[in-house]
């Protein structure tokens, strides 16, 4: 069981419960679910760079991505319904916990002139998204085996019914937010 898990059951449960002031304990807020979403764009031309994003998303999340299709036409971007652009993972569970954990002890901390995330990034229901521009800062990524620097779009699903709980539930499992 990973360590965060056991934290969220005591101590961060106590810390909501006193800061919030809620009469039940179904009430305080929980991490849902953690999407991570790999957009490429070049893939439209060439099949196998869809393929090594695949390949790295499944090295981060430790778990089978899922291909994303363009659900419609844009003539402009010459892509046409049902192409492949992209792929995600969704969390759950125990991986969910020990991704935060890696995202929060280890990638952050490797990112260049890393000042903290940004705090106003909630989308007014709880959930947070963030943006990482490297995929290199995850430790199981080999920098040598890398053929192109993708970014990648995660994002905090919670039970949390604002962005203040949200952002105290967060703050509670690590992440460091800027001032």
């Amino acid at each position: 069981m990973s360590r965060l898990k056991d934290m969220y059951s005591t101590e961060i449960k106590d810390a909501m419960m006193k800061k919030f002031g809620y009469k039940n304990v179904m009430q305080i807020p929980k991490l849902d679910k953690i999407v991570i979403n790999m957009g490429v764009g070049e893939a439209r031309e060439n099949a196998k760079v869809l393929d090594s994003a695949v390949k790295d998303l499944e090295t981060i999340s430790g778990q089978k991505a899922v291909i994303t299709r363009a659900k419609k036409s844009v003539a402009n971007f010459k892509l046409r319904e049902g192409m492949p652009i992209g792929c995600k993972v969704t969390l759950r569970g125990e991986k969910m916990y020990e991704f935060t954990d890696r995202l929060v002890n280890l990638a952050l901390p490797r990112v260049r002139d890393f000042r903290g995330v940004n705090p106003n990034a909630f989308d007014g229901r709880g959930n947070y998204a963030l943006g990482i521009k490297e995929q290199l800062i995850f430790p199981e990524i080999e920098y040598d085996k890398v053929d192109k620097v993708r970014g990648m779009d995660i994002i905090f699903v919670t039970t949390a019914e604002t962005d203040e709980e949200a952002r105290e539930l967060l703050t509670l499992f690590g992440m460091p937010f800027s001032k």
